[in-house]
């Protein structure tokens, strides 16, 4: 079953149209991938599907629901969680702030508490240091926090904007591994990634997109070695 139908999706910022005419879906319990090269529109999809940016025409639907129109609290609300590109934690607030950040529409208090003890067992890094300040941790250390800080408001569907961007391949694995946890434990997954081969390893399915238009789509297992993937993605 579809959990998110992206219908004919086009997005423009001013003259410049980023994505044209996009349609997937994402099925409840799976991991999908998104890649393409820089600039082929995977981040604007992304933004599109929390509402941080307004599509110029198509449909986007979540659990059955129109969210074409909706504002980005009211998204939050039913389901969807974005850890965006370039963490963007809030450096000058201490890991746990972040994490409260995270649960801002929630109201049950133990329940809060509860799920940040969850996140400190998930990512004991965290918990080792969480009144540390956002801002001194590693690169990786933020990667985690923004994982965390957007599991808290419970999501149906997490949104993964570039997990791996700046991170050195230890920590590269760490964060793959959190993805291959969170899949098994059931959670719907759109992973916008330029590792493509890694990307494609974690996921069910991929799109390819190039120039903000769709060109392969398919099983990730048998796309991970097609030479037309590693076309599109240029230095793939």
């Amino acid at each position: 079953m579809a959990l998110l139908e992206i219908n004919n999706l086009s997005v423009n910022y001013g003259a410049i149209q980023a994505v044209r005419n996009l349609t997937l879906e994402v099925n409840q319990g799976e991991v999908v991938t998104l890649i393409g090269a820089n600039g082929a529109g995977k981040t604007t999809t992304l933004r599109a599907v929390s509402r941080v940016v307004r599509p110029r025409e198509g449909s986007i639907r979540f659990d059955g629901k129109d969210i074409t129109k909706m504002a980005p609290d009211a998204v939050v609300r039913i389901g969807i969680a974005q850890s965006p590109e370039g963490r963007q934690v809030l450096a000058r607030q201490s890991i746990e702030d972040n994490l409260e950040l995270g649960a801002y529409l929630r109201g049950n208090r133990p329940e809060i508490l509860a799920d940040i003890r969850k996140m400190y067992e998930m990512f004991p890094r965290l918990g080792e240091r969480k009144a540390q300040l956002a801002g001194t941790l590693s690169g990786g250390e933020q990667q985690m926090l923004a994982i965390a800080r957007a599991l808290m408001s419970r999501p149906k569907l997490l949104l993964l904007d570039e997990p791996s961007l700046g991170l050195a391949p230890l920590i590269v694995r760490d964060i793959f591994q959190i993805i291959a946890n969170l899949h098994t434990e059931g959670m719907t997954i759109l992973l916008v990634e330029q590792n493509a081969r890694l990307a494609m390893q974690a996921s069910d399915r991929t799109y390819v997109l190039e120039a903000g238009q769709l060109t392969l789509e398919g099983n990730s297992r048998t796309m991970v070695d097609d030479p037309r993937v590693m076309t599109a993605y240029l230095g793939g």
